[in-house]
């Protein structure tokens, strides 16, 4: 399951939380540089990095570099490789055993400094980091005037690769000439509008529509200001059935669809090399196209957002200010470049996003073309996914008239007027989602409460599910990906994002027994 991922404005009232867990700010020292590297002192510093293939040694070439040019202290680095996507989840579980220094996506910025897991920057880093990065970036590290962690990419967003010997140039700003060259070639059009609904949205973005959420002191969303149900809504799903209805249409965003009869792809700077290599010579990359409806042409929006590194709090001022050091050092200009130049990650630093290497990169043209037309990724509801995702479903479904596309709108905002009249049963309520029965993630299992003892539950589903060798799914509370558990420990039934991986094949009862002191969980399958 891709989770990317996601995320979710907490806004005003959260100050009575950071009242009580906002921790010290380190002390911006300034590094002694003649210091004898035996009189040093030594830190034992944990660090989260990305999974991708070499990246603990690069962390740890850079880390090397660091402790060469800083001779008053001495870095002991202990790299691990954890997902974006969890390293924010692990942090909120249990900070105290969490990294020193971690990543993350930018939409898990306010459940992080609600829980304690994030130290602010000291004055003088916050303005060197405001200086040297993209105005974007700061700001998905910002929280009312204050800077909670640093930027260290600018580019989770999308665009289009293409096979150029069946999409011409001439093509690929309209979304109904690439279809045509798609379906006269026998090929397909790669977009994961079924399965996201971070895709799903470029749609209704780029007719103007918005989704916007607000939250209560608690941390609750309380109301959002959602236009998707309105007659931009509607030009929004016409431009979306001459895709999803089309022969060409494959619900996918993986680069390895060129190697399976795809010529076009909708992702991201993550696939670049996959896309590079199926493709050679015919490799292609654009912003997404234009869809025209009555004559108007809608360009197709889009998400962004950005990477950022946070430092959990420090009870050692000297510890804390040694972490803000090599965590500057981290995500600035040498460490982003190096990344741009091994993973062809975007900078958020100007430097070196004003390179001539970065500038002449076509993915990263690219993304900076689409993010004109692109919204950033704020804090939007847990369940919002998922009854987003269902829009372009319904859309192929329904007929290609008026009333057709209405129907989908209508059942798009039953769904949310739903979310602020759920129960509080509903909502305290675990259920099993994941690729079960053939659901493909769009289903939740009930799941009854069986037991109670102080802090812990006992729940289990209903009836026994039906598991694949191989099956992935997550317990999830209240509909909601806000509070989402998986697999225990890391290599024990791990599958993707931390998903819980079915070994054997058979008929089971998902048994999960939930600790609310801590939000943590252990999963097993019974007979």
């Amino acid at each position: 399951m891709k989770k990317k991922i996601v995320a979710i404005l907490l806004v005003l009232a959260m100050a009575f939380t950071l009242a009580a867990c906002t921790p010290k700010t380190p002390a911006d020292n300034t590094p002694t540089d003649n210091t004898p590297k035996d009189e040093a002192k030594s830190y034992d510093v944990t660090i989260w990095v990305s999974e991708v293939e070499g990246m603990k040694e690069l962390t740890q070439k850079l880390i090397d570099d660091f402790n060469a040019a800083n001779t008053d202290i001495k870095i002991n680095a202990q790299i691990e490789g954890v997902s974006e996507g969890q390293a924010a989840t692990q942090m909120i579980t249990d900070v105290e055993t969490g990294a020193d220094i971690y990543c993350f996506a930018q939409d898990q910025l306010a459940r992080l400094i609600q829980s304690g897991a994030l130290a602010t920057l000291g004055t003088g880093t916050a303005s060197k980091v405001k200086a040297e990065n993209s105005a974007g970036s700061v700001a998905c590290a910002t929280f009312g005037d204050t800077i909670y962690a640093f930027p260290l990419t600018d580019d989770n967003g999308y665009f289009m690769y293409y096979d150029k010997s069946v999409v011409p140039e001439s093509a690929v700003d309209s979304l109904e000439d690439i279809i045509k060259a798609c379906e006269d070639a026998n090929k397909l059009f790669s977009f994961n509008l079924e399965g996201s609904a971070w895709y799903t949205a470029s749609f209704f973005f780029g007719t103007g529509c918005v989704s916007d959420w607000t939250t209560d002191a608690d941390g609750n969303f309380t109301e959002v200001n959602d236009t998707f149900n309105s007659a931009a809504g509607l030009i929004s799903v016409e431009g979306l059935q001459k895709l999803v209805k089309s022969k060409a249409y494959h619900d996918s965003s993986s680069a390895s669809d060129f190697s399976s009869g795809s010529a076009v792809v909708v992702s991201g700077t993550w696939d670049y090399n996959n896309a590079k290599a199926a493709l050679g010579s015919n490799f292609g990359v654009a912003d997404l196209p234009s869809f025209t409806v009555n004559g108007k042409a809608y360009h197709l929006g889009s998400f962004n957002g950005c990477k950022l590194m946070g430092m959990k709090p420090q009870t050692d001022s000297e510890k804390a200010s040694a972490v803000q050091r090599l965590a500057y050092y981290l995500s600035g200009e040498e460490a982003q470049k190096a990344r741009f130049e091994q993973y062809n990650w975007g900078p958020s630093n100007n430097n070196v996003a004003a390179s001539d290497a970065v500038k002449s990169d076509p993915t990263l043209s690219a993304l900076a073309a689409q993010n004109a037309y692109a919204k950033p990724q704020g804090q939007i509801h847990g369940s919002w996914w998922d009854i987003a995702k269902l829009i372009a479903t319904n859309a192929k479904e329904q007929p290609e008239t008026a009333e057709g596309r209405q129907a989908v709108l209508d059942a798009y905002q039953e769904a949310m007027n739903a979310l602020f009249t759920m129960s509080d049963e509903v909502k305290n309520a675990f259920t099993v989602i994941g690729g079960i029965e053939d659901t493909g993630w769009g289903t939740d299992f009930e799941m009854d409460k069986v037991a109670e003892d102080g802090t812990v539950q006992t729940w289990k589903t209903t009836r026994a599910l039906k598991f694949n060798a191989g099956d992935e799914f997550k317990i999830r509370q209240g509909l909601s990906w806000d509070n989402a558990l998986g697999a225990t420990n890391p290599g024990e039934l791990q599958g993707n994002d931390g998903n819980y991986a079915v070994t054997e094949a058979g008929e089971f009862f998902v048994q999960f027994v939930y600790d609310s002191s801590n939000n943590t969980g252990e999963i097993s399958l019974v007979k």
